[in-house]
């Protein structure tokens, strides 16, 4: 299978969500004609990053998220059927959560929840601030979608690479990694935070042979940079695409689902670890 995926690297309005909705309906509907069947936004994009205290009145349950979508893309013919990723924080069960909702998109704006993810690990260090207020994810991020199988990771989650593994042995084809990372060291050709985003994701791809879809926000929130740079890397750990830093931009890509086959037959890494499952479960038993 063959499809053309989106990153819609993009500046929220801090707080403002009815605002960024719009932004993100308009988004989806740009890209959709465009071409584009899966489309990404980064971490946070209804509402911006850095809200601390204010987390609680710019959450949305996952039912207001569709409906409020709904409202903006009813009627709006997409032209065809559209999965898209978008980061919110979650209000569920008296908990808050840093989330990801996936939503199918059908020709006629119809909106339709496939599922949410919630991230697991959170930054509370540095300028970071995420366990004062908000709660953990619990599962993980993996959605049967028309596009295949589609892992999800948020931000600090892709550093971490025992998800990445997991998603890979959930059967992912493709990985998304919605990202919301504040510009720092700037000596290289990119930032070093990017650099480091480069780096991670292509030994994901490469070491699980699945494509992975970096999304990053841009903008400045508190004084907090962020800069974009978002980038596409095949199953073969080679970069696809790349957005330009500091602006927002739509990143076009082409996913051909084939590779993913393909590299994993070339380097059988992953078939390697299900072969050795078992022991390595009893290793991480071992290790508590």
């Amino acid at each position: 299978m063959r499809f053309t995926a989106a990153c819609v690297q993009f500046a929220p309005a801090k707080a403002e969500v009815a605002k960024n909705l719009d932004s993100i309906a308009g988004a989806i509907r740009q890209a959709a004609g465009e071409g584009a069947r899966l489309v990404v936004f980064p971490e946070a994009a209804t509402s911006g990053y850095y809200l601390e205290g204010g987390v609680l009145e710019a959450a949305l349950t996952d039912g207001e998220l569709l409906e409020q979508l709904q409202n903006r893309l009813s009627g709006a013919r997409i032209g065809s059927p559209t999965t898209c990723v978008i980061g919110f924080y979650e209000k569920s069960g008296g908990n808050l959560y840093n989330s990801v909702a996936l939503v199918e998109v059908s020709e006629a704006g119809g909106c339709t929840l496939t599922g949410v993810y919630r991230k697991f690990f959170l930054p509370t260090y540095g300028v970071f601030d995420e366990e004062r207020f908000v709660s953990r994810g619990r599962e993980l991020g993996v959605f049967d979608t028309s596009l295949g199988r589609i892992g999800v990771l948020i931000c600090e989650d892709v550093w971490h690479s025992v998800l990445a593994a997991l998603l890979a042995l959930r059967g992912a084809q493709v990985v998304v990694v919605p990202s919301a990372s504040p510009a720092r060291g700037f000596s290289g050709e990119l930032p070093d935070n990017l650099e480091r985003y480069e780096r991670m994701l292509r030994a994901v791809s490469e070491e699980h042979g699945v494509w992975c879809l970096n999304c990053q926000l841009c903008g400045f929130e508190g004084g907090k940079g962020f800069v974009g740079g978002s980038s596409v890397v095949d199953p073969f750990g080679r970069v696809a695409a790349r957005s330009p830093v500091m602006d927002e931009h739509v990143l076009l890509a082409e996913i051909d689902l084939d590779q993913v086959q393909l590299a994993r037959s070339q380097t059988p890494l992953v078939s390697d670890l299900q072969s050795a499952w078992g022991d390595v479960k009893r290793l991480a038993s071992d290790t508590e």
